[in-house]
């Protein structure tokens, strides 16, 4: 079980929308200096699994933890996310709430690696001292094209049912970019992107959602620490998606190869040479943590 977390929100400002309220589950120990701020994958809740686990290994470190949802994840029906959406991490940092923290570590699963490598672009707050991105697609062109291929059909239907639910909620709530009854029946990614991403955040096309927000090509320009985990035989992400752009990684960037595991789920032995408790989620946090 997750340690006891109570409901957590802020806002963030929308240059199309106005105000966005932003929610999340936030689980503080007053005996700590340094908030974890944990960000989930495509499709994913700050109930997914990975983000409980993420939860307590914090808390069994001593940290607190603020599972934060991108707009739209908790299905609140205000506006829906994208795989550059920084600010959404930048509004958390800044909240009132985590303003008493002298440190602030962040970590992200799967998409939400890559939003934190995005903030790690261009932090705000100089409290965030380091990120840690779990088998996050650092290309999303080739990301897309590889989820969308048939041997992806059975994660890419459950993050498409994810997806549609957040866009579902906002359809009822206001004017969406496109019909909610068309985006249903999108089968692919790239497609539910284009018809929704695309013309909700300005985009060209898709492809130049892709070009424009994928991180692969700028991670030699990051200005924070940065951890990647990434699985040789991870089935989503797989390394001929990313490895071009980790041959031009810059010296913030440190990789660390997973084994024994898919794509975000891994034994509870897994060692990255920490000195710390065993599991992906403490020995990441424990790398975090010496930044």
């Amino acid at each position: 079980m997750a340690p006891v977390a109570l409901p957590w929100s802020t806002t963030v400002r929308d240059p199309q929308l106005g105000t966005v309220t932003l929610r999340g589950l936030l689980s503080e120990r007053g005996d700590t200096d340094t908030c974890v701020i944990v960000v989930h994958g495509l499709g994913g809740t700050t109930e997914t699994h990975y983000c409980v686990q993420a939860a307590r290994a914090a808390d069994s470190a001593g940290f607190s933890c603020l599972r934060l949802a991108l707009r739209g994840a908790d299905r609140d029906g205000e506006d829906f996310y994208h795989a550059g959406m920084a600010a959404d991490v930048a509004a958390a940092v800044a909240s009132e709430p985590l303003r008493r923290y002298a440190r602030v570590l962040v970590l992200g699963y799967s998409l939400g690696g890559h939003v934190v490598l995005r903030y790690a672009l261009a932090p705000t707050d100089a409290r965030v001292r380091a990120v840690a991105a779990i088998c996050s697609p650092l290309d999303l062109d080739l990301g897309a094209r590889h989820i969308d291929g048939l041997v992806s059909y059975i994660y890419r239907r459950h993050v498409l049912a994810g997806l549609n639910a957040v866009y579902a909620e906002v359809a009822r709530r206001r004017a969406v970019p496109t019909p909610l009854a068309r985006v249903l029946q999108a089968r692919t990614i790239r497609e539910w992107d284009s018809l929704t991403v695309v013309p909700r955040h300005g985009f060209e096309s898709v492809e130049n959602y892709y070009r424009t927000i994928s991180v692969g090509p700028s991670l030699s320009r990051l200005e924070l620490p940065a951890l990647l985990l990434h699985n040789r035989a991870d089935p989503m992400v797989p390394p001929s998606t990313y490895e071009s752009h980790l041959r031009s990684a810059g010296p913030r960037v440190t990789l660390r190869w997973l084994s024994g595991g898919g794509h975000v789920g891994y034994p509870g032995a897994l060692s990255l040479g920490e000195q710390a408790a065993l599991g992906v989620e403490a020995q990441a946090l424990s790398w975090l943590a010496r930044q």
